[in-house]
């Protein structure tokens, strides 16, 4: 069954039915992974004054995380794409489900240090695996909205996790003997588990496996996504493992992930804090909570917006340079507001509607010239490289609020950094001017 053959019914319900079965399965599998890995953000709330860590203890451990993630990001996912995405993904929740609880049991710098080092690489090749194993379901044209539902993961993990964290850190606080950091990082980190085992079950490793498609829909499926890598190979050469390292547009895109990330995580890590330095009483750990829903909110509509508007339009560059340009502004709006509240929430919330709002665009600029294995090797050291600023976001704002009291200068710098992913996105080329045999492709 030819792909041009197909009526525009079969092709709609083919897809819509796809992204039914796959894409609210790694929603929740996306949350509780985002969960484990940013809830030291509210543990830090407690756990930093019981166990006498500093800002800068604090913001070196929570970014170290990223170090484990660089190191193991790219063979990880090569390892997915050789083994099967069920098997690997399945592996990775477990372990760092497994890791995530563990944490209650820390009690030193170098124990928090480790284990944070360890769920790094535990969880390498997670979320790279998802948008490869995205990349054997959906065509490019179809594919930003995907990414884009999947990621809002990323602001409901936080909408509905900041309260969840703050009540259990203020209502579990005691019980058994155990602190409230401890039971948040116990009853978070199990479900990754549980999750994980679910995976064997639920997933297919691709379309020809999936016995809920009929014989024409899994044949439908299939021709779209090998015509769609088809077109890439036209574009950009074909290229095999080593070509992806090859190919400027990669270590570009590597430099424009990092811009982002590096802020993302900074606020990301830090926003508990900075909320709670806006007044609150130190132990009203659910009203924090409550007031992180709001960024998080906001940006998850902001987001699936800008990933359907990205969709229907074909445009892909403006819409994610545009989003690391308002990250930009609410980074040096929290730079000079102080701790106003409302102006803070403000800016917070132009922070987390850019970042989601460029990521979730950001993915369909790789993979509209990169397939198969150097999409694999590609996809997954942009994130690695990128994912590095996820240290250093962290870490900078925790040392110089050590050393000056104060954030207003990280603050700064990140927006620079915001403003320089957004200018490489807009010189980098169109994919559409590389041929005049793919002009039917969305532009990127």
């Amino acid at each position: 069954m030819a792909t041009q053959s197909v009526s525009r019914e079969f092709e709609e319900a083919t897809f819509t039915k796809v992204a039914w079965r796959l894409i609210p399965f790694l929603f929740i599998c996306y949350i509780v992974a985002f969960l484990d890995r940013v809830n030291v953000g509210f543990a830090k709330l407690q756990m930093s004054g019981d166990l006498g860590f500093t800002d800068a203890i604090y913001g070196f451990g929570a970014g170290i995380f990223f170090i484990g993630y660089f190191i193991f990001e790219v063979p990880s996912n090569v390892i997915l794409e050789k083994v099967g995405a069920k098997v690997w993904i399945a592996r990775i929740m477990i372990t760092w489900g497994l890791i995530s609880s563990a944490f209650m049991f820390v009690t030193t710098p170098f124990w928090f240090y480790t284990l944070r080092f360890l769920l790094g690489v535990a969880e390498a090749g997670f979320f790279p695996g998802i948008i490869l194993y995205l990349t054997y379901w959906f065509p490019g044209a179809r594919r930003a909205k995907a990414v884009a539902l999947f990621m809002t993961a990323i602001a409901i993990a936080n909408v509905v996790g900041s309260p969840v964290s703050g009540a259990i850190m203020q209502f579990m606080d005691g019980y058994n003997g155990w602190r409230g950091w401890q039971w948040l990082f116990l009853l978070e980190g199990l479900p990754s588990v549980v999750i994980g085992v679910l995976v064997l079950v639920l997933l297919d490793d691709g379309p020809q496996k999936a016995k809920w498609l009929t014989q024409d829909e899994r044949d439908f499926v299939s021709r779209a996504v090998a015509e769609d890598n088809a077109k890439k190979g036209d574009v950009g050469g074909k290229h095999d493992f080593m070509g992806a390292f090859k190919d400027y547009r990669v270590w570009a895109l590597a430099v424009v992930y990092f811009s982002g990330v590096v802020g993302f995580y900074a606020v990301n890590f830090w926003m508990p804090t900075i909320i709670q330095e806006l007044g609150i009483d130190k132990k009203d750990f659910l009203k924090v909570g409550l007031l992180s829903m709001i960024p998080w909110g906001c940006a998850a509509v902001a987001m699936v917006i800008n990933g359907m508007h990205s969709d229907k339009t074909g445009e892909r560059r403006w819409h994610a340079a545009g989003g690391l340009l308002v990250a930009m502004l609410g980074l040096i709006g929290l730079a000079v507001v102080g701790h106003a509240p409302v102006p803070s929430i403000i800016a917070l919330t132009l922070v987390t509607c850019g970042i989601l709002s460029w990521v979730a665009t950001f993915w369909s600029l790789p993979t509209a010239f990169l397939s198969g294995t150097a999409a694999a090797a590609g996809i997954a050291w942009i994130n690695s490289v990128g994912n590095l600023g996820g240290h250093f976001g962290p870490d900078l704002i925790g040392r110089i609020r050590t050393a000056t009291n104060s954030s207003e200068s990280a603050f700064f710098a990140l927006a620079g950094m915001a403003l320089l992913g957004a200018v490489i996105i807009l010189l980098l080329p169109r994919p559409e001017k590389a041929t005049a045999a793919v002009a039917s492709e969305p532009a990127r």
